[in-house]
């Protein structure tokens, strides 16, 4: 069975501009849309995550179509100075995730966006 639950889901308006959806209300909506209980809502929307931190982790690419695709990115070393003593340090290359957004939904933002 698919839900839809991309096109319902919005931000509180009662928290100002621009708002923020948090985890809990995240599990609400997904609690709403598929009529679960909230328990099965958290038991999705945890797995989610966990996957898409798993796949991260593995270095694996995920792309959800009309949202945006998750990276990691190879950052290499360099030499940093220390602002508050001035000494130069060595930085260690590092992997940051990255999110790229996708055309549908930066469009959709740009359109309908108030902020």
């Amino acid at each position: 069975m698919g839900y839809n639950i991309s096109r319902n889901i919005s931000f509180n308006p009662e928290r100002g501009k621009g708002g923020v959806m948090n985890k809990a209300e995240l599990i609400n909506k997904v609690s709403e849309q598929t009529n679960v209980t909230q328990k099965v809502a958290k038991v999705i929307v945890d797995t989610l995550f966990d996957g898409m931190k798993e796949s991260l982790q593995n270095g694996e690419r995920i792309e959800i179509r009309g949202f945006g695709s998750f990276m990691v990115r190879n950052y290499g070393g360099y030499k940093g100075r220390n602002p508050k003593t001035g000494e130069i340090v060595e930085v260690p290359p590092k992997k940051l995730p990255f999110f790229k957004v996708g055309k549908e939904l930066k469009e959709m933002v740009n359109t309908t966006g108030k902020g």
